[in-house]
């Protein structure tokens, strides 16, 4: 006997394939049909802590409101640039908790 998926099915498993590889985006066109597109990566949620203001700190960061983000910048603007995400905990109110909650979100360049 031959299993049959339905179409919500279908849809679901394939959602779950798209979405797993990170690089595509599933889809309903006007008529309802479902249709994998392939999109670029963006990195709308990273940020880099060297050359980002305040508000784009807190938009980007959790955990990161406006105080912690101001602190940041005044700590960046008398000490310099961060070599990496981890310098963050040198920052009064940030500790390794909250570095790595936003590890894939924290860039430095």
């Amino acid at each position: 006997m031959r299993q049959v998926i339905g179409r919500p099915m279908w849809c679901l498993m394939l959602m779950a394939i798209a979405f797993s590889w990170g690089q595509t985006a599933l889809a309903a066109d006007a008529r309802g049909q479902m249709q994998v597109t392939q999109v670029t990566a963006t990195s709308s949620l990273q940020v880099n802590i060297n050359k980002a203001d305040v508000k784009t700190l807190q938009k980007r960061l959790m955990g990161i409101g406006k105080r912690k983000a101001e602190a940041i910048v005044a700590y960046r603007d008398q000490y310099g640039r961060f070599f990496s995400a981890e310098e963050l905990t040198a920052v009064k109110g940030i500790g390794d908790s909250l570095v790595k909650r936003n590890e894939g979100r924290i860039i430095v360049d």
